[in-house]
């Protein structure tokens, strides 16, 4: 009847988010109450923005420390019910592995000549250089490609050469250089805590995508080079029959003697045949 696959995750530094299943003999009406604990609280608290959602336990509720806390105490947490047939369950959960940047928000692109430079908001939350950004490029509507590690702010590879990659960076902005005027740059960026900060393997969602240039309309291309070798045919037609009715009014055929004497005499046989029977 206990909760089980208890998961919690520590979201921006500001509230905890945790869920559990209900115990394979607890009734559908079971009612699951969690409470937490850590160093410094006088007495347990009891978690009361619950929720359930297709047979999902949820509950939230909000921790924050000082923004200069480098140590963190282990959160004790309690789920139980009213009920004595409900088995009560207890768990530590050590906050630094559970930690979940926010997304990243207020993503900008800027474009000078070859280079575009990217940039989005710090979070308020997190003390500063713990976190790390991860920043994909797609050149045109392709998500694949290769994972280049940025360590510089300006990045010496293109988007040109890389369909899409991710790129780390501790600061908000990061440039890509040698791009290619001709295309479409489509950039997101998410977070990750820094593991000399937090040990947690969270990433924060992806930021909304921004995109910036023009994508090359391959349809013209392909209209191009069907109607171009079509013109150039038609237009060579037309030039020949030109040339040829030109030819004939500058140097008209010459007429054959052989068919003038030919008409000649042929007309004087028929006078002369014409008058015998007069």
């Amino acid at each position: 009847t206990a909760a089980v696959d208890l998961s919690c995750v520590w979201h921006n530094l500001e509230y905890m988010a945790c869920t559990w299943h209900p115990g394979e003999n607890a009734s559908s009406d079971t009612n699951y109450t969690l409470f937490y604990w850590f160093d410094g609280l006088k007495n347990p608290k009891k978690c009361g923005n619950s929720s359930v959602d297709q047979g999902i336990f949820e509950c939230i509720f909000n921790l924050t420390f000082p923004k200069d806390t480098t140590t963190y105490p282990a959160i004790s947490i309690l789920i139980r019910d009213d009920s004595e047939e409900i088995r009560p369950v207890c768990a530590s959960k050590n906050p630094t592995t559970l930690v979940k940047p926010a997304t990243p928000r207020q993503l900008t692109l800027s474009k000078t000549n070859d280079k575009i430079d990217v940039k989005w908001s710090e979070s308020e939350t997190f003390p500063k250089s713990c976190l790390q950004y991860e920043v994909k490029c797609c050149n045109g509507d392709l998500d694949i490609g290769q994972i280049i590690p940025v360590i510089k702010t300006v990045h010496q590879n293109s988007c040109q050469s890389y369909e899409s990659f991710p790129s780390f960076s501790e600061i908000n902005s990061v440039s890509i250089a040698g791009i290619d005027a001709n295309s479409k740059y489509t950039f997101k960026v998410r977070a990750k805590p820094k593991p000399e900060c937090y040990n947690s393997d969270f990433h924060s969602d992806w930021s909304e995508e921004k995109s910036i240039g023009e994508k090359r309309d391959s349809t013209i291309y392909f209209v191009l080079i069907i109607t171009i070798p079509l013109i150039v045919a038609i237009s060579t037609i037309v030039l020949l029959v030109y040339l040829k009715r030109l030819k004939i009014l500058i140097l008209p055929p010459i007429p054959d003697p052989r068919e003038i004497l030919k008409r000649m005499f042929g007309e004087q046989n028929e006078d002369s045949q014409v008058s015998k029977k007069l």
